[in-house]
């Protein structure tokens, strides 16, 4: 299934290809605190995160920030430096990125539970060299509107006259491509043999004591 950069569509299934815009973020060890601000981790459920997905970044920016900018609002690719997604482990964060609109990560690292938060969400996170990543943000800054893929199954991110190659380990690959990120779907997907799993639990059905 390839992901289109539609808000409003949620990752299901199978994840092959993400086709849309890019947006650069540059700067090295963006933390989870800056991707959403902490007073916003009271809210009930994930909803209105995308919204304020840097909310303290773009006030001080006052309208300058990159998910401000009209030339960035329909990007689905978000492209950034090092260390990305530093500091708590809260999964609001890679929530508001992508109820924002973003479906795909390119980077030269995240942080390891950032980046797991982030596959179970289908958002596939994939690295590469310093110097691709400065390639690539160059190619956006010149042409901001050029339409980009991310190629799951071939390890490439590219536009229509140029591929780099990107990385990402094959277990959470071949998950991404079988459908395997989406735990709670798999556990759906079992109900009958859950429900028949249940029934057989003493402890859920006429639990008798043996003292």
């Amino acid at each position: 299934m390839e992901q289109q950069n539609l808000k409003d569509t949620f990752p299901k299934g199978c994840i092959e290809k993400i086709t849309g815009s890019c947006l650069v973020l540059p700067g090295d060890d963006i933390d989870t605190d800056r991707i959403i601000p902490a007073r916003f981790l009271k809210c009930i459920n994930f909803e209105s995160l995308g919204e304020q997905v840097f909310a303290d970044d773009r006030i001080e920016k006052n309208g300058s920030h990159p998910f401000d900018q009209t030339t960035n609002k329909d990007a689905s690719i978000l492209v950034v430096n090092e260390n990305f997604g530093c500091g708590s482990s809260r999964e609001h964060a890679p929530q508001a990125l992508m109820r924002w609109g973003i479906r795909a990560i390119i980077g030269q690292s995240f942080a390891e539970i950032f980046f797991g938060n982030c596959l179970a969400l289908g958002i596939p996170c994939m690295t590469t060299s310093a110097s691709s990543i400065r390639a690539i943000q160059k190619e956006i800054h010149n042409q901001p509107n050029q339409v980009w893929k991310v190629d799951i199954a071939n390890c490439l991110i590219k536009n229509i006259s140029r591929e780099w190659k990107v990385n990402i380990e094959t277990g959470f690959q071949e998950m991404l491509l079988k459908g395997q990120w989406d735990t709670t779907a798999q556990l759906l997907s079992k109900k009958n043999e859950l429900i028949t799993t249940m029934n057989k639990l003493p402890y859920l059905n006429n639990f008798k004591s043996m003292s």
